[in-house]
C-alpha cells in the first residue's frame, strides 16, 4: 500500500472509532485551500502565517518530493489564536522568479529596516533547490523577487531567526528530496544520493546556518553545521533516525536559551536541541510532537501575548500526504524551559 492510501486508511479508521479528534483538539485553521510548513511570526501585534500552498499537481509519489510541486504563496493572518483566519491572496508565484524552475517549498519571513522579507526555496533550472528572498512593504505582499538565488545558499527549508542584539541567521537544509546529502562534500553531486548518505555510524548530516547581511539579502558568512549532540557529548549518528535532524528546522529564544527544532522526517516526530549561542552545538533534549496523520510535520513556535503556540500541519481535510492542513495549538512547557510532549 502506498503512503497516502495508508494514510487515507487510517484517518478512515479513527473517523469510524470516534477517536480522531476530542472536542479541543486544534481544527485546520483553513479549509478553502491545502496548507502546510507554516512559518509564524508576530508582526505589529499580529500574527502571521506563511505556508506552503499545497495543490493536486497530478505527479506520481517519489521519496524525492516529486509530488510535492507548489506554484505559489498565500500568506495568512490572524488576529488571536482562534479567531477568524483571512487569506491574502497570492503574495508570490513561481513565474514572477526569474530563476525559478518548479516546487515552491516551505518559505519563512522575516522583518527589518521597514521592508518585510519572503525566504523561499524553489529548484533552479538545473532543478537544484536553492533558496531566493523577495521583498514587499507589507507583510502579506504583493513580494517582488530578487533576480538570483542567495549566493552560498542551497537545499530547503530556510528559517530566520533574530536574535535580542538584532543580528539575523539564516538556518536551512533537508535530506531526501531536499538534496542536502548531494552537497556533502562542499559541491553539488548531480548523481548523488537520493535519501540519505546511509553512513549510519558515522556523524549525521547537519543543518546549517549562517548569519545575514544587515540588507537581509546575503549571507554574511559561509554556512556553518548546524552540529546535535547527545547527552554525553557526542554527535548524533546517521542511523539515529529518532533523533537525527532531517528538514524543517526553526530556532526560537526562551530565557537566553536557543532551541533549535526540526522534523526527523521519516520517523515522522519533531525533537528539539538546546544550545548557549545561536551557532550551537545543541544538545538533544527530547520530542515535541509525536507523528501527525500524514507522511511527516513541519513545524514553527511563536510568542504571541504571553504565550508560547507551536503551528504545524496534518492531513485531517484529505488523507493525502500532499494535501495538508495547518493548525495551531500551545506549546506546553515546563518550569524549567523544557517543552513537553504533544501526543496531536
Amino acid at each position: 500500500m502506498n503512503r497516502s492510501l495508508l494514510v487515507a486508511a487510517l484517518v478512515a479508521a479513527c473517523a469510524s472509532a470516534g477517536v480522531c479528534q476530542s472536542a479541543s483538539a486544534p481544527k485546520p485553521l483553513v479549509s478553502h485551500i491545502f496548507t502546510a510548513d507554516p512559518s509564524a511570526h508576530v508582526f505589529n501585534g499580529k500574527i502571521y502565517i506563511y505556508p506552503s500552498h499545497d495543490i493536486e499537481a497530478n505527479v506520481a509519489e517519489d521519496d524525492e518530493g516529486g509530488h510535492f510541486n507548489m506554484r505559489d504563496y498565500h500568506i495568512l493572518s490572524m488576529d488571536k489564536i482562534g479567531g477568524k483566519v483571512t487569506d491574502h491572496g497570492v503574495a508570490l508565484d513561481l513565474k514572477d522568479i526569474p530563476w525559478a524552475g518548479r516546487q515552491l517549498w516551505a518559505p519563512d519571513a522575516a522583518y527589518k529596516n521597514g521592508t518585510y522579507y519572503l525566504y523561499f526555496p524553489v529548484k533552479d533550472k538545473q532543478d537544484v533547490f536553492r533558496i531566493g528572498v523577495a521583498t514587499s512593504k507589507s507583510p502579506t505582499g504583493p513580494f517582488k523577487a530578487e533576480p538570483q538565488p542567495m549566493a552560498g545558499t542551497y537545499s530547503i527549508d530556510p528559517a530566520v531567526f533574530t536574535d535580542t542584539d538584532g543580528t539575523s541567521y539564516m538556518y536551512l537544509g533537508g535530506i531526501w528530496g531536499g538534496q542536502l546529502q548531494r552537497w556533502h562534500t562542499g559541491k553539488y553531486e548531480a548523481n548523488g544520493s537520493k535519501t540519505d548518505l546511509k553512513k549510519d555510524n558515522e556523524p549525521a548530516l547537519s543543518a546549517k546556518v549562517a548569519r545575514l547581511s544587515k540588507n537581509m539579502l546575503t549571507l554574511d558568512e559561509p554556512l556553518k553545521d548546524v552540529q546535535i549532540l547527545d547527552q554525553n557529548g557526542k554527535p548524533l549518528l546517521g542511523g539515529d533516525h529518532d533523533r537525527r535532524f532531517f528538514e524543517g528546522g526553526w530556532m526560537h529564544k526562551y530565557k537566553n536559551k536557543y532551541y533549535f527544532s526540526y522534523s526527523t522526517g521519516d520517523t515522522h516526530l519533531l525533537a528539539y536541541a538546546t544550545g548557549d549561542t545561536p551557532y550551537g552545538p545543541f544538545t538533544y533534549q527530547g520530542v515535541i510532537m509525536k507523528p501527525v496523520t500524514g507522511w511527516t510535520t513541519h513545524h514553527s513556535i511563536v510568542e504571541f501575548n504571553g504565550k508560547w503556540y507551536i503551528f504545524y500541519h496534518d492531513v485531517e481535510l484529505s488523507g493525502k500526504t500532499h494535501l495538508r492542513n495547518v493548525k495551531v495549538r500551545e506549546l506546553p512547557r515546563r518550569a524549567d524551559g523544557s517543552i513537553e510532549t504533544i501526543t496531536p
